[in-house]
């Protein structure tokens, strides 16, 4: 429902000569069909070859449990309604989704997955989408319309299917991050996708991280910063529809769903980074803004102060126009 790599995290950090720098480690991999990369805080306790080899294994349970291009897992056996009982992933991500989905009145929900699938954003890639399935579609829609009781997930209508895509890959980041800081690691950045978690700080300096203009051929994370931001014991999550679209007939189709209309999110918003406590909430809200447009989106922020937000807008002279919260203005710096 969003695209991935939406920012670049910036290791270059400016320490002060007289202090002793500590140590810093770092690795890469590849999961959920994306990238991640990890810096933290060295210590003789831990190898950077048996963290990396406990993080992949880590995502990868978390992919057998909500990954929706896997066929084993539960998120898949539950959208066939196979009798599955859920694991701890899937509980606290549901939750999570209905708590974001009731505080943004509709404009982020999980199961919107019917409609990603037919207008060709779901695993199989392709469109199937007409006025005449609309209807039907959204009456598959709505977070009232599934629950989960004593582990298992009852849905009032069979053709359900949930999607956590919005959400999952922030998700994924709160547990990796949970996963240091279990280990007494708290100066650490975990990256998966683009969304970022950042705990603590390097040799006293804040984390900065880059988000990238948002424009259709920029392609290459860190290529074009639109801006960059320093961040300590926060998560961020960056939404935008300038990665992930097609057009057909000369029209573009982002691949944002509004679960209201059941067409693509079409408003002057380009791209939504939100600054929260945990990276999934960071990223089910810049997703839900996407939907919201930039007039909703701001009114939205405005009156959760719990988030912060970094909007960038279509002007209507074709130049961009950009929004921040008040919170974040001597943290964040826009590049020319």
């Amino acid at each position: 429902m969003r695209s991935q790599l939406s920012v670049f995290v910036i290791f270059v950090i400016i320490t002060v000569s007289s202090c002793k720098k500590a140590e810093f480690a770092s690795f890469t991999g590849f999961a959920q069909g994306t990238t991640y990369s990890i810096v933290y805080q060295s210590s003789k306790k831990f190898s950077t070859d048996s963290l990396q080899k406990q993080v992949a294994k880590i995502l990868s349970d978390f992919d057998l449990s909500l990954s929706l291009y896997m066929d084993s897992s539960i998120l898949s056996k539950v959208n066939r309604n196979e009798d599955v009982k859920v694991d701890t992933f899937f509980t606290e991500v549901f939750k999570e989704s209905a708590a974001i989905s009731e505080m943004t009145d509709g404009a982020f929900d999980i199961t919107v997955g019917p409609l990603v699938k037919a207008w060709g954003f779901g695993p199989d890639d392709h469109k199937n989408f007409s006025e005449q399935k609309r209807d039907s579609l959204l009456k598959l829609v709505g977070m009232e319309k599934v629950l989960l009781s004593e582990g298992k997930v009852i849905k009032k209508d069979p053709g359900i299917n949930l999607d956590f895509n919005a959400i999952a890959q922030g998700y994924s980041v709160d547990v990796v991050s949970r996963y240091f800081e279990a280990l007494g690691i708290k100066n650490y950045l975990v990256e998966i996708g683009g969304e970022v978690r950042a705990g603590g700080t390097k040799n006293g300096n804040l984390w900065r991280i880059g988000i990238d203009k948002p424009e259709d051929n920029n392609l290459i994370p860190g290529q074009e910063l639109q801006a960059i931001i320093k961040i300590t014991n926060k998560s961020l999550a960056t939404s935008g529809n300038y990665r992930k679209f097609y057009v057909e007939d000369g029209i573009k189709y982002s691949h944002t769903i509004d679960p209201k209309t059941g067409y693509p999110a079409k408003n002057r918003l380009l791209s939504a980074t939100i600054l929260a406590d945990d990276c999934g909430t960071a990223d089910g809200i810049a997703t839900a803004c996407m939907v919201m447009g930039h007039e909703k989106a701001i009114d939205f922020i405005k009156n959760n102060s719990k988030f912060s937000a970094y909007f960038v807008i279509s002007g209507t002279d074709g130049k961009y126009q950009t929004w921040m919260s008040e919170s974040l203005k001597e943290f964040l710096t826009e590049e020319k």
